[in-house]
């Protein structure tokens, strides 16, 4: 059995993928594959393999998804610094089973040291399709995606065990300080480069998140569990082939432990237009509450769950402000960041969030 990275889509012959899916438990024989390639990952870059067989059970997929790491330098850089391909990798090893949220299965994941050589494979979910953080989304879709985040949440509620897996946190000399020292060291370069999109309001916020951080919220619950942290449109696969929409979420590389109402409005502050989130939000918020409440979650208030909602309103910030700033530039890129700094900015605004410390 092979247990290091394959690093060339050459080297995942149909000899390679038979062995895959034979430690998976599935009959087949892998003829042929064609590689097409996916998304837009700024870190990583992922293919579809689209499979041949000369022979195969009925239960083995037509074809599957391989992740690699970016071949810009800035951007290999920044997923081993961060962590991002480490942390992605040990999530499907490790946590996936401990986990009600819906996520692609994982045929083979390896990594060299803390990469960035690393792969993944993974189930197809196709006809799913990927979410577009530049349109935006439904209200039903928003509420299935956030609903979802309750099997991310509660099976890992404050549970200590998490404390045991080193990766899941930076590296042990970037502490919150230093978070917040580069949050600020980048946020002048990204006022030059986004701000004449922000409204003056907009950007003040934005530049008051810098002078918060470091300091104890008074309004947060201090309730912590496993959280995506990047939980967006472009994260989630969406299908909408039912009566109702159901989503897949991908892209594990920030997971860590944290506030999980930040994933909540993190996703409904970047995926939804201001002006059709506001009707929606709270009842929303509630429905995530209600359930849960239902799967076990004890000695937490809605007060409680509202204010932590407000505060996470702060959770783009970061992903939006650093992030920008340090991997590879593009066009759509800038589109997406500028949306997001927009749309969080605003969201935050709305909240009165710098109300809460």
């Amino acid at each position: 059995m092979i247990d290091g990275p394959v690093l060339d889509l050459d080297e995942m012959t149909p000899a390679w993928l038979s062995e895959r899916l034979g430690e998976a438990g599935r009959d087949a024989v892998v003829s042929g594959v064609e590689w097409t390639q996916i998304g837009t990952g700024q870190i990583g870059r992922c293919y579809r393999a689209t499979l041949e067989f000369s022979s195969r059970d009925p239960e083995t997929p037509a074809s599957l998804v391989v992740k690699l790491a970016s071949v810009d330098p800035t951007s290999r850089a920044t997923g081993v610094a961060l962590r991002n391909y480490l942390r992605e990798v040990r999530f499907y090893q490790h946590l996936t089973t401990t986990l009600s949220i819906r996520v692609p299965r994982c045929y083979y994941a390896a990594i060299e040291g803390e990469g960035p050589e690393f792969t993944l494979l993974l189930e197809d979910m196709s006809p799913a399709e990927q979410g577009d953080q530049l349109a935006g989304t439904t209200a039903a879709v928003a509420e299935v995606a956030v609903l979802e985040l309750v099997g991310l949440h509660a099976p890992s509620w404050d549970r200590e065990s998490l404390y045991e897996y080193e990766w899941l946190y930076h590296r042990p000399e970037i502490g919150a300080d230093d978070s917040g020292a580069l949050y600020n060291q980048h946020l002048p370069g990204f006022l030059d480069r986004y701000g004449p999109t922000l409204t003056a309001e907009q950007r003040q916020i934005i530049a008051r998140y810098g002078e918060l951080l470091g300091q104890e919220p008074a309004g947060y619950s201090g309730r912590r569990a496993l959280v995506h942290i990047d939980y967006r449109l472009d994260n989630l696969l969406i299908d909408s082939s039912g009566p109702t929409p159901a989503v897949t979420v991908v892209d594990w590389q920030s997971i860590t432990v944290g506030s999980p109402l930040g994933d909540v409005a993190y996703f409904l502050g970047a995926g939804l237009l201001p002006e059709h989130r506001r009707p929606i939000e709270e009842g929303i918020v509630r429905k995530y509450y209600d359930a849960l409440q239902a799967a076990g979650v004890e000695d937490y208030t809605w007060s409680q769950c509202w204010d932590d909602y407000r505060l996470g309103t702060f959770a783009g910030f970061g992903v939006t402000v650093i992030a920008s700033m340090i991997v590879e530039r593009t066009e759509r890129g800038d589109a997406m960041f500028t949306a997001m700094a927009q749309r969080h900015s605003q969201h935050a605004l709305d909240h009165e969030a710098d109300r809460l410390f």
